[in-house]
């Protein structure tokens, strides 16, 4: 929320992750979910924050009764969602408009139908007691003390077909006292030049603030929100990440970075706007969905570069192919490693990790030609930065420095009549003067030799304790060999406050595995600072 010289709040942002982005394939929220992503929008700085519909299920009844004592709000104000009052019945005695204020939600965002034939056919009334329920609905709510929104369901639609019903509704709202009358694409089928349009008329023939809610249907919700803006809307409703119902809804992060950025509106608290990429990361750890790693502004691959054409610019001046800087939005950039890498990418890269190959142009241009040769082999380093590391490492020592030489290693499935599977892994290397036999048992071929590695190690180097394995694909490399292809395998680590990712590629799953396990761990010893065997 922002404020004018008047100090009345001139512009909102309002999310709505807990009421339309739960409504998403996949997400379940539970009340502990709902507070933490509830203080994580508190601290981005949103202006208010929609946390469910009271009184329509035991657990967004519960999460307003939570809030109210666990959450001391330092930017938002807490919304209950409801809907007007039924057709025929009295609002003072609607129970759903009564939870709604029993919720002690501060403000109340209700639903109304904008469009005549959603009223004659879903609500089976009149259009004349459709008016009659947006306004004794919004003037009961006044009266109880609350703030008052009108979302206009179908507005859009209904506009098309009805034009002059669908202001009457966003008067009958505004006359009753609703601060915001907010325009629903509830379909999402509008287009940029559309909503501004109807924005702007709507402005001109009611006189009511208006608002915009858009889905993402035809893929222009964060469009439709800032043209909505151009049109004189002033409250745009989004949700973290896009979530919703369908494909989504307008994604808050690029729309308020758009507003702040590119607009030059100022809409979040000072500094808000540099937590972004961390905010929006969190609440997808929330969710238990992967962040999108292509997701405009904060996504990892947002202002990653791959091409060498690309790099060679961005060397002389970043914003030659960056739109802007991406720590404004709390992200970063990276270079990406690829057999599309000329010098200029694997320099930016080198310096990205902490070495000058800028002056041995000897040294870069062996460094290319072998990630082009390892690459035609099926190696993929953009993927795998912690490999990549390792490779450069290498060719500026010029040598391998490893912390272990493995002797052999081997990996045993036998299946048994009783039809149980035993899988044992044995492995025999070298470090720091010994040698070690490790053997190990696992679920599978693989995690055998990790836990036959890891046993072997941990003698050695303790400090591997605190690395787990995080993540594990397998990818069959295109070609026309079947079960005989060659098979790439990208494996992550961790060691807590960071992850690294190596590659492997070979003739079959477990060979592939082993090199990538080799390189994460020998990753993993070098970041806790472990000394090299020559």
């Amino acid at each position: 929320m922002t404020t004018d010289a008047t100090g009345t709040d001139a512009f909102h942002v309002f999310d709505t992750t807990l009421r339309d982005g739960a409504q998403r394939e996949g997400i379940n929220l539970s009340v502990a979910d709902k507070l933490t992503i509830a203080r994580h929008l508190d601290a981005f700085g949103v202006g208010y924050i929609e946390g469910g519909w009271p009184g329509a299920n035991p657990r967004d009844t519960e999460f307003f009764e939570r809030a109210r004592t666990e959450i001391d709000f330092e930017h938002a104000e807490l919304v209950a969602f409801g809907s007007t009052r039924r057709a025929g019945v009295p609002a003072q005695i609607d129970p759903q408009v009564r939870a709604l204020v029993d919720s002690g939600a501060p403000v109340v965002t209700i639903v109304a139908k904008s469009h005549d034939r959603h009223v004659e056919l879903a609500l089976r009334t009149t259009l004349e007691e459709n008016l009659a329920m947006v306004r004794e609905t919004v003037e009961f709510l006044r009266e109880s003390g609350r703030r008052v929104f009108v979302d206009c369901e179908h507005f859009f639609d209904g506009y098309r077909e009805n034009p002059g019903y669908a202001r009457d509704v966003v008067r009958a709202a505004h006359g009753a006292g609703a601060e915001v009358v907010v325009l629903c694409d509830t379909n999402g089928g509008m287009l940029p030049a559309q909503v501004q349009r109807v924005v702007a008329e709507v402005l001109a023939e009611t006189g009511a603030r208006l608002g915009i809610h858009a889905q993402d249907d035809t893929g222009c919700a964060v469009a439709n929100s800032l043209a909505a803006v151009d049109g004189g809307a002033t409250h745009v409703q989004c949700t973290a990440n896009g979530y919703g119902e369908r494909v989504g809804n307008a994604n808050l992060f690029p729309v308020v970075a758009a507003l702040e950025l590119k607009h030059g509106r100022k809409v979040l608290p000072e500094g808000a706007l540099r937590e972004m990429t961390r905010i929006s990361h969190a609440i997808a750890e929330v969710v238990n969905l992967a962040p999108s790693t292509h997701q405009p502004y904060v996504g990892t691959s947002a202002f990653a570069h791959k091409a060498g054409l690309h790099a060679s610019a961005i060397k002389v001046d970043p914003d030659l192919y960056q739109h802007m800087d991406p720590e404004l939005v709390g992200n970063t950039m990276r270079m990406l490693v690829s057999d599309m890498a000329g010098r200029a990418s694997v320099e930016l890269k080198g310096k990205e990790l902490g070495y000058d190959l800028e002056g041995d142009r000897e040294l870069v241009g062996r460094i290319v030609e072998r990630i082009k040769e390892q690459e035609l082999k099926g190696y993929s380093y953009e993927a795998a930065d912690a490999s990549f590391e390792l490779l450069l490492r290498d060719e500026v020592h010029g040598t391998q420095r490893r912390f272990f030489r493995v002797e052999s290693w081997r990996a045993i499935v036998e299946q048994r009549p009783d039809g149980e599977q035993a899988n044992e892994a044995t492995v025999k290397f070298w470090a720091k003067g010994e040698r070690i036999v490790a053997t190990g048992e696992g679920n599978g071929p693989v995690n055998s030799l990790d836990r036959a590695l890891r046993q072997g190690l941990e003698r050695i180097y303790p400090q591997l304790a605190r690395i787990s394995l995080v993540d594990y694909k397998v990818r069959i490399l295109e070609g026309t060999h079947g079960t005989d292809s060659t098979t790439r395998v990208l494996i992550t680590m961790s060691d807590g406050p960071s992850e690294w990712s190596t590659v492997g590629v070979a003739g079959n799953v477990i060979a592939a595995s082993w090199q990538a396990l080799e390189d994460g761990y020998t990753f993993g010893l070098l970041r806790a600072g472990a000394e090299p065997q020559d």
